[in-house]
């Protein structure tokens, strides 16, 4: 299959002047699966109504079927399609957070959804991204998109155009190109099918946030993982083929290879800390400096990708960061990179 690629980079904020556009809305209409930008990451988006356009983001995937979908809408009228029972408290949030990086697990009403976007559960996410192509793409297709994140299964997620086509050519109708991503993680995921709320997937938007709108609708509580209600609940994640070990604490000293390996090092770490990396390991910088949490977001997933794309690498060490709720997210997405490999900076 060859794919199409739109570059709609000069139409940003008038979409629908696309000379394409017509033939990406088609394509949608069509049940074809076309990755979209949205603020966090890249999408594999597909008609949410169709049962054979869903199935074919999880063979484009090799997703796990029991990995639930996120719908994305443009309009929260069209949640009356296929949701139920909402409580106030939710849509309070949804009014405080939306549009941007933040879905909301409902309850479901079944039939008008393809059965495979909710996993076979009784609840559904949902979102309203920011993004303006991403969000102009959903409102001139009229369609509840179900757009998981435009990689294949388990490696790190697309933050910019190439990550998709070097994932997905060839296995998709067609890809969006748009400016690269601005946050850089997938969004965070509430739990609101009872109260008070969990966060079943950490994002920018976080516990504290939350509770800023509503105060103590968010309580923090280990979900099922083996029952996943959220994508990147149960399995492994953002992963690069080569291993990954996760520096507990962060890199603080000067760090060198000792004399009796032959092991070849890439490094990912806050900017600030190259400095303390040996000339013989490979440094990949994330963010500024240990504080620029939102900066290490955005250039994570990237930062991943670099690295596996080095052939002379053995090994990956990621400097980690102070865990707290600011970097929750970033932790949670590390951790899943490096498959929980931990080690203390002592013990390399």
């Amino acid at each position: 299959m060859e794919t199409n690629v739109w570059d709609v980079r000069k139409y940003v904020h008038n979409l629908q002047s696309y000379p394409q556009i017509d033939e990406i809305i088609a394509g949608y209409h069509q049940n074809k699966l076309i990755a979209l930008p949205t603020e966090t990451v890249y999408g594999l988006g597909a008609n949410a109504k169709d049962e054979e356009a869903v199935k074919e983001i999880y063979v484009a995937k090799g997703r796990p079927s029991d990995n639930p979908l996120i719908v994305h809408i443009h309009d929260k009228s069209q949640l009356n399609d296929f949701t139920q029972n909402i409580s106030q408290e939710t849509e309070i949030l949804m009014d405080a957070f939306w549009p941007g990086p933040i879905s909301f697990i409902v309850p479901y009403k079944s039939g008008f959804l393809s059965d495979r976007v909710t996993g076979g559960l009784q609840s559904v996410a949902v979102r309203m991204p920011s993004h303006h192509v991403g969000r102009a793409v959903l409102q001139l297709t009229d369609l509840p998109i179900a757009a998981p994140s435009a990689n294949i299964s388990g490696r790190p997620s697309p933050t910019k155009f190439e990550h998709v086509k070097h994932d997905l050519d060839g296995r998709i109708y067609g890809i969006i190109q748009a400016e690269d991503i601005d946050e850089g993680i997938e969004s965070t995921v509430i739990d609101c099918t009872s109260y008070p709320f969990k966060i079943a997937r950490p994002g920018s938007i976080t516990i504290e946030m939350i509770n800023k709108v509503l105060p103590n609708s968010v309580i923090n509580e280990k979900l099922d993982l083996e029952k996943p209600i959220a994508p990147g609940m149960k399995y492994k994640h953002y992963a690069p083929s080569q291993p990954v070990t996760l520096i507990e604490g962060g890199i603080t000293k000067q760090m060198s290879l000792s004399d009796n390996t032959s092991k070849k090092i890439a490094v990912i770490g806050p900017k600030s800390i190259e400095p303390l990396i040996s000339e013989q390991m490979t440094f990949i910088p994330l963010g500024r400096d240990i504080a620029d949490i939102k900066g290490a977001h955005h250039d994570l997933y990237d930062a991943l990708r670099i690295a596996d794309q080095l052939t002379n690498i053995d090994e990956i060490y990621i400097s980690g960061y102070e865990r707290n709720d600011d970097t929750i997210a970033l932790m949670n997405r590390i951790d899943k990179a490096s498959g929980h490999n931990i080690k203390g900076e002592d013990e390399l």
